[in-house]
């Protein structure tokens, strides 16, 4: 199992009380914030475990989805790229994580054309992928193409199924040459040369794990999912996350890593 990427830092946000209204697309429950703020606790530890250096922002009350730092930002060992979230309710978040991106990187380039979400970029072995959602456009994706290029990276753009909220909802990395994916992405143009693993049916959530260095961070709530990635041998820490997935949200959502 190759790791795609070595990771020795992450940016994180406390959650506030106020994350209980986070955007979701369809309705539902509130989470209980108390267990919410459980499964961050967990979520942090574990990438304490696996060896990170967690720089932890405190909480904006004032923006309920602001735990979801992946969204509004990306971090590379060559520097970061300030984002525009395509959700109009968190455009104020961009200005509270400047800071500690500078702390951490010699250069932060900013997005200021469209709109792209963190959430619709993944990082390959080689390559970034753009994927253009309801929540990141064509002027966006293509600037910052241009931005990763600055800083040594080949973008490509791909487009993300109906029904898939961001192009991470629906696709992870298992190693450098395996992508874990919803059915809807097992033929995504951007995925060629590469191997893969389709979620087992009735466990699409599943799809968006986050591997940490030798570890696959996966949601708890899919045995089918944790049988299939131990039968490749591969390390998995299953974590909680039915009160973030109330509110749209999965394990790579919480975190900026570099």
């Amino acid at each position: 199992m190759t790791a795609p990427h070595a990771f020795t830092h992450a940016i994180t946000r406390t959650p506030a009380p106020s994350a209980v209204k986070g955007i979701r697309a369809d309705g539902g429950p509130d989470p209980d914030f108390p267990a919410l703020a459980t499964e961050h606790d967990a979520y942090l530890a574990t990438l304490r475990e696996l060896g990170l250096n967690l720089t932890v922002l405190p909480p904006l009350d004032a923006f309920p989805d602001a735990l979801f730092v992946e969204d509004v930002a990306l971090t590379f060992p060559e520097g970061a790229i300030l984002l525009r979230p395509g959700a109009a309710t968190r455009a104020g978040e961009v200005a509270y994580i400047g800071e500690a991106l500078a702390a951490h990187h010699d250069r932060v380039l900013e997005l200021t054309v469209g709109h792209v979400d963190g959430g619709d970029v993944l990082r390959l072995a080689d390559r970034v992928v753009i994927g253009l959602s309801a929540r990141t456009n064509r002027v966006g994706a293509e600037q910052l193409a241009t931005l990763l290029a600055d800083l040594g990276y080949r973008a490509e753009i791909a487009d993300t199924p109906p029904g898939v909220l961001h192009f991470k909802t629906g696709c992870g990395l298992i190693d450098a040459e395996t992508i874990f994916a919803v059915p809807a992405l097992a033929d995504c143009p951007q995925f060629a040369g590469l191997e893969v693993v389709v979620t087992p049916p009735g466990e699409e959530e599943a799809a968006n794990l986050l591997r940490i260095n030798d570890s696959l961070l996966v949601g708890d709530r899919w045995p089918a999912t944790h049988a299939l990635l131990s039968a490749r041998g591969l390390a998995i820490r299953p974590l909680a996350t039915r009160e973030i997935a109330r509110i749209d949200a999965g394990l790579s959502c919480m975190s900026l890593r570099w």
